[in-house]
């Protein structure tokens, strides 16, 4: 459907893609920082830095897209669809570096085997992300890209009863109520990770529908 664009229409799909990538930068470094956690608040505060301009990369994608979006004449894609993809991909990142600064700020050292589960399901979310991004710019992508989004669909409610799992046990288990408070924060943020990576999911269904 796509086949004709032409090259600043096609361009939108390029900034889609390296903001993408930048998810999926994001996601892996904050793999790394909850595996690194325990070697002190100094490689912390590094893996937080490193998460930082990661999200000041993509938040400078983001404002370019916004800029051709009200430049361009013609679009690919319909304006609002433009404009809502962009904004929830940047949420995922803005998301994971709150998580970051979460962690440095609470001063966690050590993290529950829920906590650490939902860190890799972010990060399988944001890979799916990436490779359904990678497929929106032709139609005929349409199969592999909705089932890509049922797999980040399934992965949001797999955080969702992770989450649930993890809180239950707090409650149950914590007695130091500072630390219930502070895990029970990180398992909300880390769990709002998957949520926006479901929103960019029915985002692009919803595109698929339209122009299908």
């Amino acid at each position: 459907m796509f086949s004709r664009l032409m090259p600043k229409e096609a361009k939108f799909f390029d900034l889609f893609n390296a903001h993408a990538d930048l998810i999926v930068k994001g996601g892996r470094q904050l793999v790394i920082l909850v595996d690194e956690l325990e070697k002190g608040p100094e490689v912390l505060a590094q893996h937080v830095q490193n998460i930082d301009e990661i999200e000041r990369a993509a938040d400078r994608i983001t404002h370019e897209t916004i800029a051709l979006l009200h430049t361009s004449f013609n679009t690919p894609l319909d304006r609002d669809e433009i404009h809502r993809l962009i904004m929830r991909l940047d949420d995922i990142l803005d998301l994971i570096q709150d998580f970051a600064e979460a962690m440095y700020l609470y001063d966690i050292r050590k993290l529950t085997p829920e906590a650490r589960q939902l860190s890799d399901i972010v990060a399988s979310g944001c890979e799916r992300v990436k490779l359904v991004v990678a497929l929106l710019h032709k139609m005929d992508n349409a199969p592999a890209m909705l089932k890509l989004c049922r797999e980040i669909d399934q992965l949001e409610s797999d955080a969702d009863r992770v989450m649930r799992t993890g809180i239950t046990k707090l409650f149950r288990e914590e007695e130091d109520v500072r630390q219930l408070i502070k895990m029970k924060g990180i398992y909300e943020l880390l769990e709002s990770v998957t949520d926006r990576s479901g929103d960019v999911a029915n985002i692009i269904e919803g595109i698929i529908l339209e122009n299908s």
